[in-house]
Parts: C-alpha cells; structure tokens; sequence
C-alpha cells in the first residue's frame, strides 16, 4: 500500500514538473516591458492564495520556514504564468521584490542591523551579567505569576517608540523573570506583541504615528491621529484584555496548554527550542542593576535621536515634525549602533567585561538573531509576491464596492477589510497605505463626521491583522525576543486576538451608528469583560 502511495505521488510530481516544461517552453522566461507585463491572475482572488498556503501550512505543519516559502513560490509561479524560468527569476531578482531584492533594500537592511545590534546588546548585557542581577533584583521584588506579567506589560507599555524596539528589549530584559515565575513563553510572547503595536498605535510619539500622518493627505495627520485615539477599539481592548487575564488567571484555548504545563516546569510545550543557543556565553561579569538599565536607557534615547535625526531634527526642523517624517529603519539601526558602543565603552571602563569578552558576544549574538533574520527574508518577499499579484488593488476594490448605501455599518466594514488585509499580506504600515488614502477620499466630503471613527477602524484593522498574521515582522519579533517557537507563539495568541476583534467589530457597529467613543468604548470594555468572564468559567 505504501509503495502504491509513493508511487502515486511520484507519477503527481514528474506530471507537474511536465507541465511547467510544457509552458515554461510556450512562454517567455523573461520579462520585455516590465511596466507593461502583468500576469493572468492580477487583483483577483487568486492573489491572496500566497499568503493563504503559507499561513495554512504553518498552522498545520508548525514548521514556518518551508511553509514560507511555498507561498512565496505559490506566488512566483502566479506572477511568472507558471513558466519556471520567469519564476526563479521573479522569486530572486524581481526589481517589485525578490528575495536578492528585499535584501538590497536600505529599509530592511537597516531593520537587520538593528536586529543584529539588539542581538549583540542582549549578547552583552547576560554576558556582563546585568540580566542576572536584574533577576535577582526582580525577585526580591516581583513575588507572583501575576507581578511577572504585569510587571512586563509596564515595560511594554513604557517602550512604545517602536514595536521592534519594543519586542526584542521587553523580551531580553523580562525573559529571566517570567521564567522564574513559570510563565510560559507563549505567554511571555502574547504580552510582548500585544504591548508592542496595539500600544505604538495610540501613541502619538512613535514611528506608527509618524507613518500614519505620512497617508493622509488634505488633512492634518498628526491631528487626526489623536482625535482617533478614543476609537481605537482594538488596541484599547486589547490592552484590557491583557491585564483582565493576567490578574484574573483566564486562559483559553491553547495558550491554556501552554500555561498549564508552564506551572509545572515546562515553559516551551513543544520540543523546539529555535533560540536554544543565543546565549551560548557564560555570564562571567559581576554586573549590577545599573548594567542593564544604562544600556536600556541609552538604546532608548540614542533610538529617539536617531529618528528624529533622519527627519531632518538637526537641520531644522522641529521635534514632532522630525518624528513625523523620520525613516524608522535607519534611525533605528543609528541609534543601536551608537547604544552598543556606549554599553562596550561602559563594560570596559567599568571593568564588567574586558574588551575581548566584548567582542566575543558580537558573533554570539548575530546568531542568534539568525531565525528572526530567515523568517524576515522570506516575509518581506512572500509580501512582494503578494503585492505583485495585486492583492492590494483587489481588496481596495473590494471595499469600495461593497461599501455602497451602509453608510452607519462602514467602520465595522473597514475593520474587516482592514484585519484581512494585513493578516494575508503581513503588514500593518502597507494596509495604512492602501486603506488611509481610500478611507478620507470617501469620507472627508461625503460623511466628515464619521472619517474619525472610519480612520480608527482602518488603523485598528491593520493592527489585528498585524497582530494575528504569523508572517507579520511585529509577530516574528516578539517570537524573537520571547524566544518562543513561532508557530507556537501564532496558535496561542490568534485565539485571543479574534476574541478582541469579534468584540471590536461589535463596537465600531454601535460607534457607526452613534459617532461617540464616550458610549461605543464603555460598550466594548463591558462586552470584552463579559466574554472573559464566560470563558473562564467555560475552562473551569
């Protein structure tokens, strides 16, 4: 019987390979006008059929590497019209995103070296042993599960520049203290993420204002950001949500599992340990609480300069409108760079590590931001594929003919469209691009009263489908700096997320219908408390 399968399966494959000969034979390999070129499936639903195969493959196999790269093959092969040649060519070369392309890009190689940088910084801090002795320090102070989760919420919450910052610092710096409480690190990345956009999102000193500002156009961005503030649904509720369960000892689904087995010693659940070796180096150093918080305090500020420094802060301009035009990568990358110099000229002075031991931790701590760096790689091309396909101009069209005569009912429309979005395509920054533009063209001359609740639910939707996509950069970064199994880290938290977002769509229904955040937003809490509360006693 297994022979008959393999056989099968074998007669599968050689027949597939026959035909992609057969029309890599009849069609071009490559491509004479590039502007003009555009492939059979373009801005119809086949161009979501990427992002699809790769999230069900993942969720299914928990294996995410492969599972990427199905999809982003999936989507050479659409966009070449199945002759294998044009698909090597696109999947590598392609100039709208290939795999040598996106990594040409000064945008993302400024955010791996960023990654790199934290890497090296964390390396650093648990070689000295400031990591330790604010575990120590933390110890005689944090005394519950719940002071460990809550005290990593705050730190979350008081990072909100950058949700890369954020992930990767909270995750280091809290990783030992959650550990010692035994809470799981399924647990430990679901606090983390949802510290990292759904806060940066409500906050208007942070890269996720400046680039929201950036699409809106005839308006003034920074303005309209603030005032959507109090609409954000899911961001808000998100936050409740985290602090009801962490207080009230809720878990569901099978962040549950994870849980339950963390409190009996087993933090991981599952075999895999992808970060196993990043802190391959013994902690030699006599390192005190001060250690860490020096580093951390001056990646902090060393990050804001260099942001606003890219905006032209220095030339000029004046501090909100240097945020607000500040190139997050690179100013990002400016700002580690000159935080790792500081902590290595610290150490040494200091005599915590001698300048060998420094360097040491260089090569330990790019390895491990190896996994985040691959996964990265191949969301960035999974989205060009996907862009390329043109899933964005098929949802545009989408929402603007399905919006027609529901006037009250469109900010629970745009939530949705604005949450498939981003989860399919894995960014939150391209839904604002696609969805902003579209949202104040319908609504500022149409329905101006209601382009306030219609610019939350774009931003809110972009955020939960950030929030739930695991080819999201934000999701993979907070499986970095938990050190959790990505897989892992998805399936425990989607089960939370789409509990905030059915809870959200309720209520951008009842802020449509009433335009006031001070009756919609009491509506949500009051619904989001009731859920929790039903499935507490469910789980029992």
């Amino acid at each position: 019987m297994k022979m008959k399968k393999k056989q099968i399966a074998m007669l599968i494959f050689i027949a597939i390979i026959a035909v992609f000969l057969v029309v890599s034979f009849q069609t071009p390999g490559t491509i004479a006008d590039r502007e003009t070129y555009q492939c059979g499936t373009y801005a119809t639903i086949w161009s979501l059929l990427p992002p699809v195969i790769a999230i069900g493959l993942a969720l299914v196999t928990k294996e995410v590497y492969t599972s990427l790269l199905a999809g982003i093959i999936t989507g050479a092969l659409l966009y070449a019209n199945f002759n294998l040649e044009l698909m090597i060519n696109t999947m590598l070369f392609n100039e709208e995103g290939g795999m040598v392309y996106k990594l040409s890009d000064s945008g993302n190689v400024g955010i791996l070296v960023f990654l790199v940088m934290l890497g090296i910084l964390v390396s650093l801090l648990n070689r000295a042993g400031g990591s330790a002795a604010f575990g120590k320090w933390a110890s005689k102070h944090i005394k519950t599960r719940i002071g460990a989760q809550i005290s990593v919420m705050i730190l979350g919450v008081l990072i909100f520049v950058d949700d890369y910052f954020n992930c990767l610092t909270v995750g280091s710096v809290m990783r030992p203290v959650t550990d010692r409480h035994k809470v799981s690190r399924a647990k430990l990345s679901y606090i983390i993420d949802a510290t990292a956009a759904p806060v940066c999102i409500i906050a208007p000193i942070s890269s996720w204002a400046a680039a929201v500002t950036g699409f809106v156009e005839g308006e003034d961005g920074l303005a309209l950001f603030v005032s959507a503030i109090p609409y954000n649904f899911y961001a808000i509720l998100t936050i409740v949500m985290m602090i009801t369960i962490a207080i009230l000892n809720i878990d569901f689904g099978s962040m549950k599992v994870h849980e339950d087995n963390a409190k009996k010693g087993d933090l991981f659940t599952t075999p895999d340990r992808p970060y196993g070796n990043a802190e391959g180096l013994d902690n030699v150093g006599n390192g005190s609480v001060k250690d860490l918080l020096i580093p951390i305090l001056s990646l902090n500020i060393c990050c804001v300069i260099g942001m606003i420094y890219t905006g032209g802060f220095f030339d000029g301009a004046d501090f909100v409108t240097a945020f607000s035009n500040s190139d997050a990568s690179i100013g990002l990358a400016i700002g580690s760079a000159f935080a790792l110099v500081i902590t290595i000229l610290l150490y040494v002075s200091r005599k915590v590590l001698g300048f060998k031991e420094c360097m040491n931790c260089i090569p330990e701590g790019f390895k491990a931001m190896v996994p985040a760096i691959m996964i990265l790689t191949f969301a960035w091309t999974l989205k060009a594929m996907t862009d390329s396909l043109g899933a964005a101009e098929f949802v545009a069209n989408l929402i603007k003919s399905s919006s027609q005569g529901m006037v009250a009912l469109l900010p629970a429309i745009i939530f949705l469209v604005g949450c498939f979005l981003a989860f399919a395509t894995g960014t939150s920054w391209g839904t604002f691009g696609i969805l902003i533009p579209i949202v104040v063209d319908a609504f500022q001359t149409t329905h101006p009263a209601l382009m306030t609740v219609a610019i939350s639910a774009c931003m809110a939707g972009a955020v939960c489908g950030d929030h739930c996509s695991p080819i999201s950069d934000t999701t993979i970064m907070a499986s970095a700096g938990a050190q959790c199994n990505h897989v892992n880290h998805v399936s425990t938290q989607l089960p939370y997320a789409v509990s905030v977002a059915m809870i959200s769509f309720i209520t951008y229904i009842v802020a449509g219908f009433t335009q006031s955040a001070v009756i919609s937003l009491p509506v949500g809490i009051i619904l989001l408390l009731a859920y929790l509360l039903f499935m507490k006693k469910r789980a029992k």
